[in-house]
């Protein structure tokens, strides 16, 4: 037991970088992660004690890239999408991505724009 306050001690010294290479070496040669069991055990252990996961209710839609063939349905869908918009606005947009094309919106409205986006050729991601 006396060897186990030996390392004990000798790990408190550590610095957190230090700490953080320990672990690195240590899951390269036992060839696991200290990231799973880490992430189960609170899981698992947290349950009742655990804070509520607050519910996301806006969602931003992001156009990631557009293909050159597609760029001109790309700007109307965006221009139906956000009607204040005017053709060089949309065009700098869709030229732009990636950019948020919706921010803060509903659940079922950046399905809507998603959908619509996809179906104009471009590559979309809801955050």
């Amino acid at each position: 037991m006396a060897e186990l306050a030996t390392i004990v001690e000798q790990l408190s010294k550590l610095t957190v970088i230090e700490t953080a290479d320990l672990v690195k070496q240590l899951e390269a040669a036992w060839g696991v992660s200290a990231a799973a069991p880490v992430a189960a055990a609170a899981a698992a252990g947290g349950g009742a004690a655990a804070a509520p996961a607050e519910v996301k209710t806006a969602f931003d839609v992001i156009l990631i890239s557009v293909p050159a063939d597609k760029k001109i349905s790309v700007i109307k869908a965006v221009r139906e999408i956000k009607t204040g918009l005017g053709l060089a606005e949309a065009k700098a947009l869709v030229e732009g991505a990636p950019k948020p094309v919706l921010e803060g919106a509903p659940k079922a409205e950046t399905d809507a724009a998603k959908k619509k986006l996809e179906e104009a050729g471009a590559k979309v991601e809801i955050k």
